[in-house]
Protein backbone atom coordinates (compact mmCIF):
# COMPACT_ATOMS: atom_id res chain seq x y z
CA UNK A 1 0.00 0.00 0.00
CA UNK A 2 1.18 3.43 -0.89
CA UNK A 3 -0.43 7.11 0.01
CA UNK A 4 0.59 9.92 -1.86
CA UNK A 5 -0.51 13.31 0.54
CA UNK A 6 -0.48 16.77 -1.57
CA UNK A 7 -1.95 20.17 -1.33
CA UNK A 8 -0.32 21.61 1.21
CA UNK A 9 1.01 25.20 1.78
CA UNK A 10 1.43 28.20 2.93
CA UNK A 11 -1.81 30.31 3.82
CA UNK A 12 -3.05 33.25 5.47
CA UNK A 13 -5.44 33.19 8.45
CA UNK A 14 -9.20 32.87 7.56
CA UNK A 15 -8.15 30.95 4.42
CA UNK A 16 -8.75 27.76 2.66
CA UNK A 17 -6.82 24.46 1.62
CA UNK A 18 -7.35 21.39 -0.29
CA UNK A 19 -5.81 18.11 0.76
CA UNK A 20 -5.71 15.36 -1.26
CA UNK A 21 -4.40 11.56 -0.96
CA UNK A 22 -4.10 8.96 -3.48
CA UNK A 23 -3.89 5.53 -2.57
CA UNK A 24 -2.53 2.41 -4.24
CA UNK A 25 -2.31 -1.40 -3.68
CA UNK A 26 -5.35 -1.36 -1.65
CA UNK A 27 -9.50 -1.80 -2.34
CA UNK A 28 -10.35 1.61 -1.71
CA UNK A 29 -13.66 0.93 -2.33
CA UNK A 30 -13.81 -0.96 1.04
CA UNK A 31 -11.13 1.18 3.31
CA UNK A 32 -11.25 3.52 6.12
CA UNK A 33 -9.36 6.28 5.24
CA UNK A 34 -8.31 8.88 7.95
CA UNK A 35 -6.15 12.85 8.08
CA UNK A 36 -4.16 13.46 11.48
CA UNK A 37 -2.07 16.43 11.75
CA UNK A 38 1.29 16.62 14.16
CA UNK A 39 1.82 20.19 15.54
CA UNK A 40 5.74 21.06 16.19
CA UNK A 41 5.86 19.47 19.88
CA UNK A 42 2.27 17.98 19.86
CA UNK A 43 1.59 14.43 19.54
CA UNK A 44 0.03 13.43 16.09
CA UNK A 45 -4.09 13.64 16.44
CA UNK A 46 -6.99 12.66 14.28
CA UNK A 47 -8.74 15.59 12.65
CA UNK A 48 -11.33 13.61 10.01
CA UNK A 49 -12.28 9.62 9.20
CA UNK A 50 -14.42 8.31 6.81
CA UNK A 51 -15.09 5.26 6.41
CA UNK A 52 -16.47 3.15 2.90
CA UNK A 53 -20.04 4.42 3.35
CA UNK A 54 -19.10 7.78 3.39
CA UNK A 55 -19.62 8.53 6.89
CA UNK A 56 -17.56 10.55 8.86
CA UNK A 57 -16.13 11.96 12.37
CA UNK A 58 -13.92 14.84 13.19
CA UNK A 59 -12.30 16.15 15.72
CA UNK A 60 -14.08 18.83 17.84
CA UNK A 61 -11.60 21.65 17.00
CA UNK A 62 -12.01 21.60 12.95
CA UNK A 63 -15.77 20.87 12.59
CA UNK A 64 -17.53 23.07 10.75
CA UNK A 65 -14.78 24.22 9.11
CA UNK A 66 -13.11 20.84 7.40
CA UNK A 67 -14.64 18.21 5.50
CA UNK A 68 -13.43 15.06 4.18
CA UNK A 69 -14.57 13.36 1.34
CA UNK A 70 -13.59 10.73 -1.32
CA UNK A 71 -13.89 9.76 -4.79
CA UNK A 72 -13.40 6.24 -4.96
CA UNK A 73 -12.97 6.41 -8.74
CA UNK A 74 -10.05 8.18 -8.44
CA UNK A 75 -8.67 6.14 -5.04
CA UNK A 76 -8.31 9.45 -3.79
CA UNK A 77 -9.09 10.87 -0.14
CA UNK A 78 -9.85 14.75 0.41
CA UNK A 79 -9.73 17.63 3.08
CA UNK A 80 -11.39 20.67 2.53
CA UNK A 81 -9.92 23.25 4.79
CA UNK A 82 -11.84 26.37 5.78
CA UNK A 83 -11.65 29.54 8.01
CA UNK A 84 -7.95 28.05 8.88
CA UNK A 85 -6.27 28.96 12.15
CA UNK A 86 -2.32 29.30 13.17
CA UNK A 87 -3.44 26.14 15.39
CA UNK A 88 -4.04 24.21 12.16
CA UNK A 89 -0.45 24.65 10.99
CA UNK A 90 0.45 20.73 11.27
CA UNK A 91 1.69 18.46 9.00
CA UNK A 92 -1.12 16.63 7.62
CA UNK A 93 -1.02 12.91 7.13
CA UNK A 94 -3.55 10.52 5.60
CA UNK A 95 -4.02 7.55 7.13
CA UNK A 96 -5.67 4.02 5.81
CA UNK A 97 -7.38 1.29 7.52
CA UNK A 98 -5.51 2.73 10.68
CA UNK A 99 -2.29 1.03 9.79
CA UNK A 100 -0.67 2.66 6.87
CA UNK A 101 0.38 6.38 7.02
CA UNK A 102 1.00 8.57 4.10
CA UNK A 103 4.66 10.70 3.80
CA UNK A 104 2.92 14.21 4.72
CA UNK A 105 2.36 17.27 3.83
CA UNK A 106 2.76 20.69 5.41
CA UNK A 107 0.26 23.14 6.25
CA UNK A 108 1.43 26.44 7.51
CA UNK A 109 -0.87 29.14 8.56
CA UNK A 110 0.03 32.73 9.17
CA UNK A 111 -1.27 35.23 11.61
Amino acid sequence: VQLQASGGGLVQAGGSLKLSCVASGSDFRRDAMGWYRQAPGKQRELVALIDFRGSTNYVDSVKGRFTISRDNRKNTVYLQMTKLEPEDTAVYYCRLNFRHWGQGTVVTVSS
